[in-house]
């Protein structure tokens, strides 16, 4: 059997919608009817790649340019990532890509290598907040600012914050949530980060909003939490916990219920799973290393170690799948100066970034969640929804 056949032969399993190939000029349709995208593949793939890590072997043949798709891209990855369980993956020979050291330097290193790219490269495709996670759109026709704006109102509001109260924001990226709630709350503020990119940016944006009496910002790891001699009514973390590795979700945990008051509040807002996966391999390896999505129930489960009350869950899935569309709308738009500044391959990457993730959360393959959590069963919280 020649290369070629043993390839499409692979691909052929992945037929839930059909799809066209072409390969040395000749054409083959995966799937029965008409085709809903095409690939083009330049150059064979290894079946031995393939067996390795389906996801490493056709992530990296397009940033090379090697795989070729012919119209909208997310398109394609929306109709072909839902049958990511059909992908191959060693673990055994990937060990050391898929589960890293969770070491607080090893730590720093892989957050430093996606959130250090640049200030600047960041600016290009996010809102004017820099936000960077998931917004929530009250309507359809929401801008990208005004959803980001409306997520961080909406938690806020979930956090029923009081003048004077103190915020902790674990994970504070470059400091709009913060900002946001000394202003409109009359709070005080603290934010931690381990990329030095989001400590110069927010750092900067604190004096220039003349905030310096009511935020500051350190750079520190959310394990010397308990070193510190701090205590919270109320604590934030947005899209930081994918980044402490699965044998670490109790240390964060434990972390934050050191600084935490008794009745206190906290909310967690993160990407989340079904299950309990290691995670994909082109994406640790080339986007977030070492990162690990929690599934709701683990994480509610180590909630209850720590008398952690859940007051409310709430999914926004859906609006994350429109949040990195309006990132890769951005990204398009600002292309040019992208691969000027980062090179072709890296912008094929990100670009696939972008769609890929898009894709799998429309196809439940991951998922965002909301838990706001009270340390306390009496404390004076709402009894009904507030927001």
């Amino acid at each position: 059997m020649s290369f070629s056949t043993t390839m499409i032969e692979f691909l052929k399993k992945f037929d839930e919608n059909p799809f066209c190939v072409e390969l040395k000029e000749k054409e083959y349709l995966i799937g029965e009817g008409e085709p809903k995208f095409k690939v083009k593949f330049k150059k064979e793939l290894s079946i031995t790649d393939l067996m390795q890590s389906t996801s490493l072997a056709l992530g990296e043949a397009y940033m090379r340019g090697d795989l070729i798709i012919e119209g909208d891209l997310y398109h394609a990855l929306d109709c072909f990532l839902g049958q990511m369980s059909k992908f191959q993956t060693d673990k055994k020979s990937l060990k050391k890509l898929i589960f890293s050291s969770n070491s607080k330097r090893n730590q720093k290193k892989e957050v430093s290598s996606h959130y250090d790219i640049g200030n600047d490269f960041y600016k290009l495709w996010l809102d004017d907040s820099l936000s960077y996670s998931c917004a929530y759109f009250k309507n359809d026709t929401d801008s990208l600012n005004e959803a980001q704006q409306n997520k961080i109102e909406r938690i806020l509001k979930k956090l029923d914050l009081k003048p004077g109260m103190k915020l902790l924001d674990i994970g504070c990226g470059w400091g709009s949530l913060l900002i946001q709630a000394v202003k409109e709350y009359n709070v005080t503020g603290q934010g931690i980060t381990l990329s030095q990119e989001q400590y110069n940016g927010f750092t900067k944006r604190i004096k220039e909003e003349g905030l310096t009496s009511q935020i500051s910002v350190k750079i520190l790891d959310y394990r010397d939490l308990q070193k510190q001699n701090w205590q919270f009514d109320r604590i934030v973390s947005v899209g930081m916990i994918e980044h402490v590795g699965r044998d670490n979700y109790d240390l964060f945990l434990s972390n934050v219920n050191s600084v935490l008051k008794p009745q206190g509040i906290f909310l967690l807002h993160y990407i989340s799973a079904l299950k309990e996966y290691p995670g994909d391999a082109w994406i640790k390896k080339y986007i977030f290393p070492g990162g690990m999505v929690p599934s709701l129930r683990e994480i509610i489960h180590i909630c209850a170690e720590y008398n952690f009350y859940t007051l409310d869950v709430e999914s926004l899935r859906r609006h994350y799948n429109k949040t990195l569309l309006h990132w890769y709308h951005n990204f398009n738009e600002h292309r040019n100066e992208i691969e000027i500044m980062m090179g072709t391959e890296f912008t094929r990457m990100w670009e696939l970034y972008l769609c890929a993730c898009a894709a799998t959360f429309h196809n439940g393959i991951i998922d965002l969640h909301q838990i706001l959590i009270s340390k306390g069963i009496n404390n004076d919280f709402p009894m009904t929804r507030w927001y």
